[in-house]
């Protein structure tokens, strides 16, 4: 072809300097609020590290002692191990106001089997850990199946749950004693052991490492990006082909079992099988420590390391008071104004997502 086309001498009158952006910069409070977004256990963790800085500065040396810090450790193992299995059903969006209750009675039917009935140990566990998981699938069935909101199903089984315990257990306390001659594996978590100065038992070694497996489990396996998934938008995760009834289910049946492993550690923390315990604050306090750790109420948005570092921040700021001789009102007024901020900080993050 020989000449120039009409087309072309149009094109070579045109314009041809290349499309730019103009590159707004970004403000530092606005670097913040993404950095927040995408490392949401920082938050928690900050507050810890400023209160822990605070109350030792306040108290002194006896704070920062290796007793002091690793007796806050024991104390929160058990709400750590519930908090943990409230994360996994809170990051899907819903919520269960029973957990605290399942896991007492999956204490009481693992005192009874072992030492009213006399059954092995390891069966009395078993049994415990099925009725944790049944009770958890119960919870799931109704969500995931009839479609019933968590939190009207999760209110219900907590009253349900906590009536059958009462009528099962008559209301009758096993004694440490009890529990110590005729099933001593029972008290397996209370087993401590030195490092230095410090005392650590195997409950707080037992809450550790289910952080550690359930943070691999969230962020390294398809079942914890489902999750995820489905708690940030079920329709779409469901358009994606991911199975969300299964997941809920699933979700639901797992938060049991682990109320029912919350349930052994609380034995070797407490010695006796209480089924009192089941008026105790224990549902809130699983709340608490996953909404102060960045777990967003709102569902698809958190780390379960955050959970770990909230159940720590309350055990801290309950130490330092006791520690200071405050009234414990102002451990319970200090606890509502970190869930009222940690929702707040919540909500400023997730605008970083828009």
């Amino acid at each position: 072809m020989s000449g120039i086309q009409e087309f072309e001498k149009v094109l070579d009158s045109s314009d041809k300097n290349v499309a730019s952006f103009d590159q707004q910069k970004i403000s530092p409070f606005k670097r913040a609020q993404h950095f927040l977004h995408s490392t949401p256990a920082a938050v928690p963790l900050i507050v810890l590290i400023l209160s822990v800085a605070i109350f030792g500065l306040t108290i002194g040396g006896r704070f920062f002692s290796s007793y002091t810090l690793t007796l806050i450790l024991q104390q929160i193992a058990v709400v750590g191990i519930l908090g943990s299995a409230q994360t996994l059903i809170i990051l899907t969006a819903g919520i269960d106001l029973s957990i605290g209750v399942v896991m007492v009675i999956s204490s009481v039917v693992m005192g009874n089997f072992a030492v009213t009935y006399g059954l092995p140990t390891g069966v009395a566990i078993l049994a415990g850990f099925v009725v944790g998981g049944l009770c958890g699938f119960f919870n799931g069935f109704l969500v995931a199946v009839v479609k019933l909101p968590p939190f009207i199903v999760t209110l219900g089984s907590w009253n349900i749950v906590m009536a059958t315990n009462f009528i099962y257990s008559a209301n009758e306390t096993i004694r440490d004693t009890d529990v110590a001659q005729n099933a001593p594996l029972l008290h397996l978590f209370a087993t401590n052991f030195r490092v230095g100065t410090a005392i650590f038992t195997l409950g707080v070694i037992a809450m550790v490492v289910l952080v550690g497996v359930l943070w691999y489990v969230l962020n390294h396996t398809a079942w914890g990006r489902h999750v995820y998934a489905v708690g940030d938008d079920p329709e779409a995760a469901k358009l994606s082909g991911i199975q969300t009834r299964k997941v809920l289910l699933s979700v639901y049946t797992v938060a049991g079992v682990i109320a029912a492993f919350a349930a052994w550690v609380a034995i070797g923390r407490n010695g006796s099988i209480s089924p009192s315990a089941a008026v105790t604050d224990y549902n809130l306090q699983a709340i608490t420590a996953t909404v102060i750790g960045g777990i967003s109420l709102f569902g698809g948005r958190g780390s379960i390391l955050g959970t770990l570092f909230g159940a720590m921040l309350v055990g801290v700021v309950s130490m330092g008071l006791n520690m200071l001789g405050a009234d414990p009102q102002w451990k319970v007024m200090l606890t509502g104004w970190l869930i009222i901020a940690a929702v707040g900080i919540d909500q400023w993050i997730r605008k970083a997502g828009v």
